[in-house]
């Protein structure tokens, strides 16, 4: 059941009435009611992978915990009679015990995930293998089913443990709660992945009617689908045409097909997560931001700080730091000072651990090789730009007119967007080789007439869609720089009556009538829905 569909609307109307009507005390279990109502619908067999999930991470939290309080209570017994070094051998050995905890419920979990999300990818490249040197026969592959959103729900029940177990947060006593947090529905089709201690601020508690929280969130929500169905859905029909036929599609072709993913990715995924964070606010729950104006970052560390903010958070505080801090690079950091110098010496852990990072990065957006580079790609810019920025410096330290430029902000932005631009290539077909063939044939194919000759107006967009998009894509960057000096929602709340009636009619009417959809349609899913 997709967030544009006709029956998540109904199940939404249905939710909202039953949810102001009933006490309070007995809103978030209707949540958690509705939360796996909503995951039973897309498909009942899904509920069996994220039941296991919250068990064992319920199981394991609530042991860690009470480990802990053991430990204090017996060193609390015992305060007098035990020496220093004692009492230190204690609390390593119950520290292990945890620690043992800790690892085999994150193996289970990513265990589930490996297994369901990545077991064919690895059964093809033995496959593979196998071909190559001509002996054995090949592995058959899997028919299990891959939960909704599962990469989603995995990261956050993760991080909720690896909090209690570095005492971040206390252990939630409570299953049904805990389950509510893992199994909030309007986060298990594309995020954000919500720390445990911001999003339970708001999740379990008692909300009375508020007709403007209410009315804020089905702002949010029209908003959300305006950028789906007007521009995503409509920008999604080019895309698939220049990207399902490598042959006759390359060229100039590839430039435009790269230009149009980047907004339809832009315009699919933030629009779904305003529609969560909407849904979110018509029930009295604060979900996080999850963007912050990505496609006006003037370098792609500035980038990787606006897209996707939880994911990069998620990988900075469970991946990036327990990596870089780690023993084996805390040898490997004294082994590189001492053979390569203390500048190099610093630089080279670092790089590993981010190295780390964006190779998970790679393979959690999804079980291909074009992932994989595609991650390794944003490391290897990443660092190289880290290593010239110091030549940047002294550059602009000498000639510091030229930063001031607003002609060279608007360059900045523009090379950045066009670096993801070409980035993203690897999230457009099915293969390395082929991302790469494209890539290359945009600079010998010489077809560059395509742009004004008309064949554009052959990939599946009209004169109309073209206007339409123009009109989206003009009216989402306006919104963005509006953005700058605060909430857009804010700015039109305190203008007359009249004027934000025009504005959020008007907006509902332009979804109405240019939105793709139509008797019997259901919208393209989410793209981030495959994670």
């Amino acid at each position: 059941m997709l967030f544009t569909s006709y029956e998540f609307l109904g199940f939404m109307v249905l939710l909202l009435i039953v949810y102001y009507l009933i006490p309070g005390k007995y809103q978030w279990p209707l949540l958690l009611a509705f939360s796996y109502w909503f995951y039973f619908l897309a498909d009942f067999r899904f509920l069996f992978y994220i039941l296991v999930t919250t068990a064992a991470v319920y199981l394991t939290a609530v042991a860690i915990e009470k480990n802990r309080e053991k430990e204090g209570d017996y060193l609390k017994e015992h305060k007098e009679e035990m020496s220093r070094e004692e009492r230190k051998s204690y609390k390593s050995r119950q520290r292990r015990i945890c620690c043992q905890w800790l690892i085999i419920c994150l193996l289970l979990n990513l265990g589930i995930l490996a297994v369901v999300k990545y077991g064919n990818f690895f059964i093809s490249n033995v496959n593979s293998i196998i071909f190559a040197f001509g002996k054995g026969s090949r592995l058959s592959f899997m028919t299990l089913v891959m939960p909704l959103g599962i990469s989603f729900y995995t990261f956050q029940a993760i991080g909720y443990l690896i909090d209690v177990y570095q005492e971040t947060v206390k252990a939630e006593k409570n299953p049904f709660k805990l389950a509510l947090f893992i199994s909030f529905f309007p986060q298990l089709m594309q995020g954000p992945i919500s720390r445990f201690e911001d999003l339970t601020r708001t999740l379990y508690g008692e909300h009375k009617f508020n007709i403007k929280a209410v009315s804020r969130g089905l702002q949010r929500i029209l908003w959300g689908y305006f950028k789906k169905l007007v521009v995503a859905d409509r920008i999604l029909a080019a895309v698939s045409t220049i990207t399902g036929n490598t042959e006759i599609y390359n060229g100039a072709y590839i430039f435009v097909g790269m230009l149009f993913y980047t907004v339809e990715l832009y315009a699919d995924f933030t629009g779904g997560i305003d529609i969560t964070i909407g849904i979110a606010e018509t029930l009295g729950i604060v979900v996080q931001e999850n963007f912050n104006r990505p496609y006006f970052s003037k370098s792609l560390k500035e980038y990787w700080r606006r897209w996707h903010i939880s994911m990069c958070a998620w990988f900075r505080s469970y991946v990036f730091y327990p990596v870089s801090a780690s023993r084996a690079l805390r040898k490997f950091s004294g082994f590189s000072r001492k053979h390569f110098g203390e500048r190099v010496g610093k630089r080279l852990p670092v790089y590993a651990a981010s190295f780390a990072v964006w190779l998970a990065t790679g393979i959690w957006h999804g079980a291909s090789w074009n992932f994989v580079v595609w991650g390794l790609a944003n490391w290897l810019v990443l660092m190289v730009s880290e290593e010239l920025e110091p030549y940047y410096d002294k550059f602009h330290g000498r000639y510091p007119v030229i930063r001031q430029k607003k002609i060279y902000k608007l360059f900045q932005v523009g090379r950045t967007f066009l670096l993801v631009c070409c980035l993203n290539l690897f999230d457009c077909y099915s293969s390395v080789a082929d991302t790469l063939c494209m890539a290359g044939s945009m600079f010998i194919a010489g077809n560059w007439n395509i742009l004004w000759n008309g064949a554009l107006l052959d990939i599946g967009l009209t004169t109309a869609d073209y206007g339409v998009l123009a009109f989206g894509i003009i009216l989402m960057i306006i919104v963005s720089l509006v953005q700058r000096g605060g909430s857009v929602r804010e700015k039109i709340a305190v203008r007359p009556y009249a004027v934000r009636f025009i504005i959020w009619y008007g907006l509902f009417l332009l979804v109405l009538l240019t939105g793709i959809y139509g008797i019997g349609y259901d919208a393209s899913q989410f793209i981030y829905n495959q994670f």
